[in-house]
């Protein structure tokens, strides 16, 4: 029997009343009262040396202070957390300000602080910076190139490292002898993370303690909190309190420090006043780290049955100007998803990481497996095509069995469970694929072009570490959880009232949630990867069980009982079969001098991550005097393992594939020779609305995950693999079948489609 409010139940999200009413509490809401405010000058070019003279903008109406690389050389700088174990590599120094030398249209040299943003402002246009440009490295092809500008003299080219994941031996046998082989070379390119909110901090400081209150829309206080003062300010953890409060969306950007972040906090301790920093939308363009940015070359190895005998991949992935938190583990963790759910153990591939004159480059959503599953997923239908196979035939054909489960990949990640060749029928059976030439002929006959296209694909998360749960029973009977993962618009508030709901019986509004204060809140990872629900959420099904037991114990000598003969439901604790009980309020007030019996604690890492997986299915119609695409039906079916809450699942699947959709649209950060952003407003740079996404229809066909005690595979990041890939197949299917158009790249704009139709029309 389904417990009311607990898992698998459809509850509606209890922390939005607040929001939708305008009264949520975000970071640029956070006022202190006399704060000063900042901006950042940036540079305009995408490489250049440079001198600063601040003397004149300093004595301005209203000015406080103004910083420069000379003032805070100091500072340790922000650091690339990720190191390749087998081959290290160097990170360039990435200052908290530029010093003498830029490299990014963006990059901070100057951080204005003022009594107010417009003060700030004239300031900022009253810096005298002489500007002494230098040749600009655009693009991997071009920065890999002989001759290319190089960016730092300390490294012998452009790439920062050149290394193999997978069996080149094993790949290349794979090849020989082999029916045929498929190609592709496609472009991954650049999109710039737009979330509502932008980023901002407000920094305080008292001078008497030496200690700091931080302000930030984070996706995780603790990392923030530890990298600010271990790596940068160089103080003790405990001098600084980190706070996040409503956060308009992360996607995995939000993640990570930036500089603004240190520069707050050491003009409000020099200042010994409130200092408020708040992104623009030129700031977000220039200032944060941008996603995906892949040229990638993959070849197919196929015997006459469509078997995959080898997967040989070159991927070059675009780091920016400097490495920013996880940017190489990007491309290099992403690699070892590309087998996909294909029973392939000849894999190679070779990974180069590529600095240009761009912004940085780091996790968005899905932080590499989206890649992986484009390459992989366009290479297939190219596959398919070439030996005349339908692109379910060869799927199916090459999906690793049920029955091979646990099924150790190339790449040794272990897939507990699936049934891939099921997910992807139920899908078919939805969009009534055998019925799709019926449709094709009907749209053509109206003098568009239809085209179907699908993906499967499988991704790895829930890898985050270790996170940690405390759920203890409030003097009313409420119940309230900490935890350090931070919600950014998935829910949690009402996911993990739904773990205490199974265990307790209690209505969401009796349980609390607390993220997002690290004085609170002890340790925490932070919210990414897909790892709330399948870290946090076991963290939190733990350490309510663990209360329970402390419960039972308090309420058995109440009830002059045993333990083992106590039920809990409905906020109560009684003996089974009788109506003896007593209440969680009436527990609290009688703990004892034992605060820990109200309490419960636990822990849980996700040791080798969970594997959500699926099928996309889009279907479009292509009007050729135009270009313009349009999705007239998109079928999802997907496993992950255990629903927690249907209604949240099918928000982060819908958010999910329509920025999927948006980026094989529509989205594209363009930086021309010289490296300045064509598209750095949204005059110019192009975001799905509405009328863009389809209606979706969402199923599930779930098997539970068997090394997560809540059964869950994570969906965060889902909806973002399966759509870039389905719907460009869709659209490659039509172009194909009716132009014999071979390829066509992400972006498809009306404009790129319309052209590729014209130029086969004139062969």
């Amino acid at each position: 029997m389904a417990v009311k409010f607990g898992v698998g139940q459809s509850v509606t999200r209890k922390e939005d009343d607040p929001l939708i009413r305008g009264k949520g509490h975000y970071t640029d809401d956070h006022a202190p009262a006399g704060s000063l405010h900042a901006l950042v000058l940036r540079s305009p070019h995408a490489h250049a040396t440079f001198t600063i003279n601040t003397s004149m903008a300093k004595n301005l109406p209203g000015v406080a202070a103004i910083l420069t690389g000379e003032d805070v050389a100091h500072l340790g700088g922000l650091p690339c957390l990720f190191q390749l174990p087998t081959n290290p590599f160097k990170s360039p120094p990435y200052p908290i300000l530029a010093k003498d030398k830029v490299y990014h249209v963006g990059d901070a040299v100057a951080f204005v602080v003022a009594d107010t943003v417009d003060h700030a402002r004239d300031a900022i246009e009253a810096i005298d910076v002489k500007w002494s440009p230098l040749p600009a490295a655009i693009g991997v092809v071009g920065a890999v190139k002989s001759g290319a500008p190089l960016l730092r003299p300390e490294y012998p080219s452009n790439v920062l490292f050149d290394v193999s994941v997978g069996n080149k031996a094993r790949a290349e046998a794979g090849f020989k002898g082999a029916h045929a082989v498929a190609e592709i070379s496609i472009v991954n390119p650049r999109v710039v993370t737009n979330y509502m909110e932008t980023r901002g901090a407000v920094a305080e400081y008292d001078a008497k303690t030496e200690h700091f209150t931080m302000t930030i829309g984070s996706q995780g206080s603790h990392r923030l909190r530890d990298i600010l003062c271990q790596n940068i300010l160089k103080i003790p953890t405990d001098k600084m309190r980190v706070i996040a409060r409503d956060v308009g969306g992360g996607f995995g950007t939000k993640l990570f420090p930036y500089r603004e972040y240190a520069l707050a906090a050491f003009a409000a301790r020099q200042l010994k006043k409130s200092v408020k920093w708040v992104a623009d939308r030129s700031d977000h363009f220039l200032g944060d780290a941008q996603g995906r940015d892949n040229v990638t070359t993959a070849k197919m190895a196929l015997a006459a049955d469509g078997k995959f005998l080898g997967l040989e991949v070159d991927l070059m992935s675009d780091m920016g100007a400097y490495l920013s938190t996880f940017g190489p583990y990007i491309p290099h963790g992403g690699a070892d998803m590309l087998p996909g759910l294909y029973d392939l153990q000849a894999f190679h591939c070779r990974v180069r990481c590529i600095f240009t004159n761009t912004v940085p480059v780091d996790a968005y959503r899905g932080a590499g497996r989206p890649e992986a599953a484009y390459v992989l997923e366009r290479l297939v239908d190219v596959a398919a095509r070439k030996l005349g196979m339908t692109p379910d035939a060869i799927r199916k054909k090459n999906f690793i069995s049920p029955k091979a489960m646990p099924y150790k990949t190339a790449t040794a990640k272990v897939y507990d469970s699936g049934d891939f060749a099921a997910h992807m029928k139920r899908a078919q059976e939805i969009v009534a694929w055998k019925e799709f030439p019926k449709r094709a002929k009907v749209a053509k006959k109206a003098g568009l072009v239809r085209g179907i296209g699908m993906a499967t694909y499988v991704e790895v998360c829930g890898t985050m570490g270790e996170e940690t749960a405390n759920v203890r029973l409030d003097p009313n009977g409420d119940v309230t959880v900490l935890i350090g993962s931070q919600s950014t618009g998935q829910g949690h508030q009402t996911a993990y009232a739904q773990v205490v709901a199974e265990q307790f019986g209690l209505p969401p509004e009796r349980v609390h949630v607390i993220q997002g204060d690290t004085d609170i809140v002890r340790t925490g990872l932070g919210t990414g990867g897909s790892s709330a629900i399948p870290t946090g959420g076991v963290s939190v099904q733990k350490a309510t069980k663990k209360l329970g037991d402390n419960l039972k114990l308090l309420a058995a000598d109440a009830l002059e009982t045993s333990a083992g003969d106590l039920e809990i439901r409905d906020g109560a604790i009684r003996v089974a079969g009788t109506d003896r009980s007593v209440t969680f309020a009436d527990l609290a007030k009688n703990a004892g001098n034992n605060p820990s019996n109200l309490t419960g604690t636990d822990k849980f890492t996700q040791a080798d991550g969970t594997f959500p997986n699926g099928t996309h299915i889009a279907e479009v119609e292509i009007d050729p005097a135009t270009g313009v695409t349009k999705i007239v039906n998109y079928v999802i079916v997907d496993d992950f393992g255990v629903t927690l809450n249907p209604l949240l699942l099918a928000g982060q699947v819908h958010g999910g594939a329509a920025q999927g959709i948006g980026q094989a649209l529509m989205e594209q950060a363009f930086y021309d020779k010289d490296g300045q952003l064509v598209t750095g407003t949204f005059m110019d740079y192009a975001l799905p609305r509405a009328a863009d996404a389809p209606s979706f229809t969402f199923e599930t066909h779930n098997i539970p995950c068997v090394t997560n005690p809540l059964g869950v595979k994570g969906a965060g990041e889902a909806g973002s693999i399966g759509s870039c890939p389905a719907v460009m197949n869709a659209i490659a299917e039509g172009l194909w079948r009716e132009y014999k158009i071979e390829h066509i790249d992400m972006p498809a704009t009306a404009e790129r489609v319309w052209m590729a139709i014209e130029g086969a029309r004139g062969k």
